[in-house]
């Protein structure tokens, strides 16, 4: 298999509110920046789509190292929290159903596909990689449509 590394964050604008997310692959001297956003949507739902855009990205299984520093998407497979959520029908402890569950499902198969290892960096420090998924993620939030015209009869 093929070693992978794939850095990935995710931003809002509001939350919810217009959201964006960056990621970086690499592979030996190759790099790739993907980014996109939503008008939309929450903080949590980019970080996750930044983790699964990254990994759609890849034509064959690999083994992949994700460096995020989303807790939210990192605890989900290192608590375990996922292989929870699917026993119990994407139902939570107290049975309420599991937000963002179309996104979770999506990263759960790729990571039947692909053998990943999650890594939890520290968000808007020292960490290069992390710092330019950020400016791919924020340079991704669609920008709101203007307002009316103050002057609607174009006068002035």
């Amino acid at each position: 298999m093929k070693k992978v590394t794939l850095y990935t964050d995710g931003a809002c604008s509001g939350n919810p509110g217009g959201g964006g997310w960056g990621c970086i692959l690499m592979y030996g001297d190759h790099r790739l920046e993907l980014s996109g956003g939503e008008e939309e949507t929450t903080n949590n739902r980019m970080e996750l789509l930044a983790v699964i855009s990254g990994l759609e990205r890849l034509k064959y299984p690999c083994e992949v190292d994700v460096y995020s520093d989303s807790a939210y998407t990192v605890r989900g497979f290192d608590e375990g929290w996922i292989y929870g959520w699917e026993r119990s029908g994407w139902r939570k402890a107290d049975n309420k159903p599991v937000l963002n569950d179309d996104l979770w499902k999506r990263l759960l198969s790729l990571t039947r596909t692909h053998k990943v290892t999650f890594h939890k960096v520290k968000g808007h420090a020292d960490d290069e990689l992390n710092n330019r998924c950020d400016e791919l993620a924020r340079a991704a939030i669609p920008k709101p449509a203007p307002g009316p015209s103050s002057n609607p009869a174009g006068e002035g």
